[in-house]
This record gives C-alpha cells, structure tokens and sequence, in this order.
C-alpha cells in the first residue's frame, strides 16, 4: 500500500476504549499516510469510560500503530483533554519522540500555531463535571444504539443515520455553543498573536477563517472518530480536512484476522524498542 506523504497530521476525539469508536476505520488512516508530525489533539484514550470488558484488539492496534510512529522517530505529541485528563499531571514528559503536553505552539510557514483540546471553554467541565460524565455515557449509549439501528438499514438496503447528528442540527442550544466555542477560540488566538487555533473537544470538523475587531485567524477543528471520522492534514503550505471513506480503503482492506504488513508479527517488537527508549530517558532506571 502506498503511503501519502504528510507534513503534519492531526486527530482527536478518538475515544479508545468506547462502542462508539471507529478504531478499524481509524487504523487504515493511520496505515495510509507517512506523517513528518503527528499530533493527537486530546481524548484519544477515554479513560472517563475505560472498562476491562471492552477493549477490542483493534483499539490496541491503534496503540500500536501510535507506538510504532514514536519508535521510527516521527514526533508525537500527545495533548490532554478532559476524556484523559488523568494524564496532565504527567504534562511536559518528553520521551525519545514522544510528548505528553497540555498544549502545543509550533511554528507553521512563518506562522503560530496553536493547538489544544478546547475543553477550557465549556462552562459544563468547569463547573458540572459529573454532569459531563454523565452525558458522556449516554452520547456512547446513544452510539451503541445508533449502531445496531444503521445495522438494520444496511440489511435492509437502506442509507444509514446518525442520531446524534440529527439532535445537534435540531437544538439551536448546541449550534450557539459550537459558534460561541469557535469564536472564543479565535478571539484568544488573535490576543495572543496566533495565525492557527487548532482544536478539537466538540467533534465538529471545521476549517475557516474568523475575523474580530482586533484580527483575524484560522480556526481549525480536526473533529472526531466517533461520527464524522475526520484529521487535519498540512502539506506543502496548505491545511485541508481529511474525511475517511469507505470505498477509498476498499483494495487496501484485508480480511479479519490475516496479519497486515507484518503488524502483529512486529507489534511486540515496536513496544519493547519503545520501552528500552523510555529507561534510557529516565533517570536512574
């Protein structure tokens, strides 16, 4: 399979360790591109909903996919959201090429850009974490269901749906939010001199310029892998919002179980190589 050949790539709201997750669809992304950066903008382990009893192996290949990035030498960086926010206070380990940081402000053509999850903006995890919890589970109950219905459709020949799409587009409550989200995320961008916003948290993928009285900047949202199964990508001077279809992966599918490019064959080797490089970062190990 040939690879793209991508500057940066950028993904969040991955979910690993949830029903509602595409972790098959996000691997053959993963496969497809040959990234110079690769960043993962928050909530890609859900370890709000992290269970025991449900973490399929292609969750983990995912893992081992990400590994196996760090362990060939492509940077990585890891940015906290509130689905793994357990992991902050471990914010600015560096390990070989990987990082773990709240934040990232990188220069992109001359340009700043800054990249975070978002989830600072929504008054709900500042002030009614349990209750972001709980919508938390019901948005993955919700996508348990929405699965078995587009079950159905497909048996039946028929267009599949998603409920969760069709709830945000009727309230008029959650198109305010997300244009409140986007505007506060360019308002402070433009503050502090930024050219790129780049978030994720509201599982919309966007891609625009918005204007204020002080600037202008580029808001960019790499969306989710839960419903829209979109990235960010830039190459050659230009960001543009991938969107994973199906019938574009066809010939490069294989059948459930047959081993791929000698993935699991190596996986254990990609992880140990990763671990030696993690002892010979800390100190006294």
């Amino acid at each position: 399979m040939s690879k793209r050949e991508v500057d940066i790539a950028v993904i969040s709201d991955v979910h690993l360790g949830t029903y509602g997750c595409h972790a098959r669809e996000l691997l053959k992304y993963l496969k497809s591109i040959k990234p110079k950066m690769l960043v993962l903008n928050g909530d890609i382990i859900d370890i709000w909903q992290f269970s025991k009893r449900y973490w399929p192996e292609t969750h983990m290949k995912v893992v081992r996919k990400l590994m196996k990035f760090v362990v060939e030498g492509v940077p990585v960086y890891y940015l906290t959201g509130n689905h793994d926010e357990l992991l902050r206070k471990f914010a600015d380990m560096n390990l070989g090429a990987f990082h773990l940081q709240n934040k990232l402000v990188i220069d992109i053509g001359g340009k700043k850009a800054w990249f975070f999850h978002g989830d600072v903006f929504d008054v709900t995890m500042q002030h009614s974490k349990w209750l972001a919890k709980l919508g938390a589970v019901g948005y993955d109950s919700l996508i348990l269901l929405n699965s078995l219905v587009n079950w159905c459709l497909s048996a039946l020949g028929r267009e599949k749906m998603s409920f969760s799409k069709k709830i945000k587009a009727k309230f008029k409550d959650a198109v305010k939010f997300i244009n409140q989200f986007e505007y506060t995320a360019a308002e402070l961008a433009i503050e502090k001199g930024y050219g790129y916003v780049v978030c994720g948290h509201i599982h919309q993928p966007e891609m625009r310029v918005i204007s204020t009285d002080t600037g202008k900047v580029t808001y960019l949202n790499s969306g989710d892998w839960i419903e829209n199964l979109t990235a960010l990508e830039y190459t050659g001077g230009e960001w543009k919002i991938f969107k994973y279809e199906h019938k574009d992966f066809v010939k490069d599918e294989v059948e459930e179980g047959e081993l791929s490019d000698g993935e699991d064959l190596h996986s254990k080797l990609d992880v140990n190589s990763l671990l030696q490089k993690i002892k010979l970062e800390l100190p006294g190990v």
